[in-house]
This record gives structure tokens, C-alpha cells and sequence, in this order.
């Protein structure tokens, strides 16, 4: 596996791969924005805004491949319209196929983040992400600070509000 961040030029070669691994992590109940029925159609729609987003730099995206193609991504989202706000970032729609999972993807693409961010200047990173889901044991474990819990903050796929948690990092 191997992570690579993605620019605006680059996105015909992904955005099927994105499109597959978005609609499988809406299919198995992540809360990722989108409501079921969610299919490919949506999903190459939804990218193809997130292209304009790389490519005025306020969105930095990164891939994950294995010989099968895309396989995760990850996007840090840059604060540039307020000036007291350039040091932080939010980490957002990061995700792993529900077939690759447990095989260190999901870290590999969370590190990477962290490790471009001091580059972008930022030191400050935040996400959320659905209570009780696995993933925030990744970020615990990635040294990430819970912040809180908010109920009912957001959709699953199937239309239920559930509640979210919130972390955030500082780097050094």
C-alpha cells in the first residue's frame, strides 16, 4: 500500500476509485454526508466538486493504492479565508473500503496528514466523527483529544440521527 496526495490534474486516474470506496463506506453505514440510495452516479458527482476545491489549494486530498487500485483517501480542509484561522485544518472524509480495513490503511492515510500539515502551517488538526465508531479508536490511539459529544449532530445513510464526537490534535 502507498499513500500519494492527489492534485487537481490527477483526478481523472481517481475519481472511479473514489467513487467506489465513497459509496462503499455510505453502503456500510458511515456518516459521511450522503443518504441511502447513494451510487456511483452521486458519488462521481460529489468528487467531481471536491476537484475545483484541490485545485484552488483550500482542500489538500490524499489516495491510498494497492495493486488493486484506491483503496482510502483522506482530505485536510485549510482554513485560508480568515487570517487567525491558517494554523488549523479540518480532516475530512477519510475513509477505507470495508475489504481493506485492519490492514493499517486507515493510519497510513491519518499519518500522512499529520506529517504534511507543519508544511501547509498548520499545527492545529479537528475532526469529527460518529460516536462508538471504530474509527475513534484509531484516533485515540493516533494521540488525538477527545473535545466532546454532540447528539444528534448528523445523519447515518439510512437517516438517523446520531451523535458525534470531536477530536483534535496540536503538532508539534
Amino acid at each position: 500500500m502507498k499513500v500519494v496526495r492527489v492534485v487537481a490534474g490527477e483526478f481523472g486516474a481517481v475519481v472511479d476509485g473514489l467513487a467506489e470506496v465513497l459509496v462503499d463506506s455510505v453502503a456500510g453505514g458511515a456518516s459521511m454526508g450522503f443518504l441511502l440510495p447513494f451510487g456511483l452516479v452521486e458519488a462521481r458527482t460529489w468528487w467531481s466538486r471536491v476537484e475545483p476545491e484541490v485545485a484552488a489549494g483550500r482542500t489538500v486530498l490524499w489516495v491510498a493504492w494497492e495493486s488493486s487500485g484506491v483503496v482510502g483517501t483522506i482530505q485536510l480542509k485549510l482554513e485560508l479565508e480568515y487570517p487567525n484561522g491558517r494554523h488549523r485544518a479540518e480532516v475530512a472524509k477519510f475513509m477505507v473500503a470495508s475489504w481493506a480495513r485492519g490492514r493499517g490503511i486507515g493510519r497510513g492515510l491519518l499519518g500522512a496528514v499529520e506529517a504534511a500539515a507543519p508544511g501547509l502551517g498548520v499545527s492545529l488538526l479537528v475532526l469529527d466523527t460518529e460516536t462508538d465508531s471504530p474509527a475513534e479508536g484509531l484516533y485515540r490511539s493516533a494521540g488525538w483529544t477527545e473535545l466532546g459529544v454532540m447528539p444528534a449532530h448528523s445523519a447515518d445513510p439510512s437517516g438517523v440521527l446520531r451523535p458525534t464526537t470531536f477530536f483534535f490534535k496540536q503538532l508539534a
